[in-house]
């Protein structure tokens, strides 16, 4: 299992409208081709403009294909363009992590 955790960092005063574009116009591709996140959250403690999101593949390989088709659909690339338009992202950083043996995760 790979876990993709992704952290993205936006304006001061933006987060609210990062979220309504994307719930709106990117949601729905994303899970077309990635199925359900593992988890989606934004933070209330520390750095207040962030939100993280977590998907969860069988392995690299799987992360790969999964993404390369999403890259193709046309409405992930016109939600890209308009989020780009929008200029609220200021940065993404993206761990590729996998569960302990001790504490693998039931999905």
């Amino acid at each position: 299992m790979l876990l993709d955790h992704r952290t993205y960092t936006v304006r001061v005063g933006t987060l609210r409208k990062q979220l309504e574009a994307y719930e709106k116009h990117g949601l729905i591709p994303q899970k077309r081709h990635f199925g359900e996140p593992l988890a989606w959250l934004i933070s209330e403690t520390g750095d207040i403009n962030t939100y993280v999101h977590i998907w969860v593949y069988q392995d690299a390989a799987d992360r790969n294909a999964r993404r390369a088709a999403l890259l193709k659909d046309p409405e992930w690339q016109a939600y890209l363009e308009m989020n780009a338009a929008n200029g609220y992202l200021l940065k993404q950083e993206s761990k590729l992590m996998s569960p302990a043996s001790f504490a693998p995760l039931k999905r």
